[in-house]
């Protein structure tokens, strides 16, 4: 995987909204990379997703892209 992940920083979703990611972990039976995040959105809830998936690239022509990003989750700079 060519990209990097920086903790303890804000990502945008390709659907507009933010989130903090507050590290990356390892599953105890698979060794699996997994980022924990929270919505920077009431009701702030916390989420796990597969560090690759995470990275993924978003499809081509999806129309909820409303961002046009690339990929699923981009470091915020705003």
């Amino acid at each position: 995987m060519s990209r990097n992940i920086e903790i303890q920083r804000p990502y945008r979703h390709f659907k507009g909204k933010l989130y903090y990611v507050h590290n990356i972990l390892e599953h105890t039976e698979t060794g699996e990379k997994i980022v924990s995040y929270q919505a920077l959105y009431p009701p702030y809830s916390m989420f796990a997703r597969p560090l690759e998936m995470f990275l993924e690239k978003v499809e081509e022509g999806r129309l909820d892209n409303i961002t046009k990003q690339k990929y699923r989750f981009e470091l915020y700079k705003g």
